[in-house]
């Protein structure tokens, strides 16, 4: 059969009916999966300006954002915010699970992006956007499901509220626009994606030996894990301890068979280290470079 143009489609109903055993489960399972996805949201606009004002450094755990650059973008940026406004929770609510967690993280990044932008030059620290009552995360600016939300509404209510969506790895992929917090990912994320994605971010934070290094017998690891230790608690992945989770990133936090051994019988203590809440700026201040 072909149409108006000559051209064949790519497969028609006939033709499953003539492939290989092999070759048609490997048709079905592609079909599957890209209805999965097929009412996926289109983050092609925020992957765009994520590209090209998101620098990567010489450690690959650690990136930067040119936000002067950025101002000059953000018609762009509220064009994306405006069309995450628009979706209804009916909508969400008939995505895959990884098509709303993908969503949701892209959102509190650009957020937190049109937060900083919002009083940038001139800042040194999201908490500089705090006030005596409220932390910046606290603050209701953002138009999302149908509600007037905060950036810890995204986070604590939707994302780590959500059975279906709770995912220890979340917390290296939502970015606090700091320097101590794990890297904004130089891409959006997708739900084809998603998974692959959140597996490497994990992985380059905690490879990160600014954040995550054992000396002796002592583990030293980032905050993140003291502030939500139940996340990582809560059985993911037959994971019911922090130092189960943590042996399961053996390669990437340094430690050995000895060291794992030791860490299961308790003889590695934990302690955290510092964070570092200076703004994640391309282009810091002087004074700030100098700090």
């Amino acid at each position: 059969m072909q149409d108006k143009t000559g051209l064949k489609p790519a497969m028609w109903p006939e033709d499953f009916f003539n492939m290989k055993p092999r070759f048609l489960l490997t048709a079905i399972l592609l079909l599957l999966t890209c209805g999965a996805w097929a009412n996926d949201f289109d983050h092609h606009s925020w992957d765009e300006l994520l590209r090209g004002h998101v620098v990567m450094t010489d450690n690959p755990a650690v990136t930067t954002v040119d936000y002067s650059a950025l101002l000059t973008e953000e018609p762009q940026l509220d064009a994306y915010l405006a069309a995450l406004s628009a979706v209804t929770p009916t909508e969400f609510g008939s995505w895959s699970a990884e098509s709303q967690l993908a969503f949701l993280i892209n959102a509190y990044n650009a957020w937190t992006i049109k937060l900083m932008l919002s009083a940038y030059p001139g800042i040194q620290s999201i908490k500089d956007l705090g006030s005596l009552f409220s932390t910046p995360w606290e603050k209701r600016f953002i138009k999302l499901l149908g509600s007037t939300r905060s950036l810890d509404d995204i986070e604590h209510n939707l994302i780590r509220g959500s059975a279906q969506l709770r995912d220890p790895r979340i917390h290296f992929a939502v970015n606090c626009a700091s320097i101590g917090c794990p890297a904004l990912r130089p891409e959006a994320y997708t739900a084809a994606s998603l998974d692959t994605q959140l597996e490497d971010q994990t992985r380059r934070f905690l490879a990160d030996r600014q954040r995550n290094r054992l000396r002796g017998s002592t583990l030293a690891i980032s905050p993140l894990f003291k502030w939500y230790r139940e996340d990582f608690e809560r059985d993911w992945r037959n994971i019911d301890s922090l130092n189960q989770f943590l042996i399961s990133y053996a390669p990437e936090l340094g430690l050995d068979k000895t060291n794992i051994r030791q860490l299961q019988a308790g003889r590695i203590s934990i302690e955290y280290t510092d964070y570092d809440w200076r703004l994640n700026d391309s282009n810091p201040p002087v004074t700030l470079r100098d700090q």
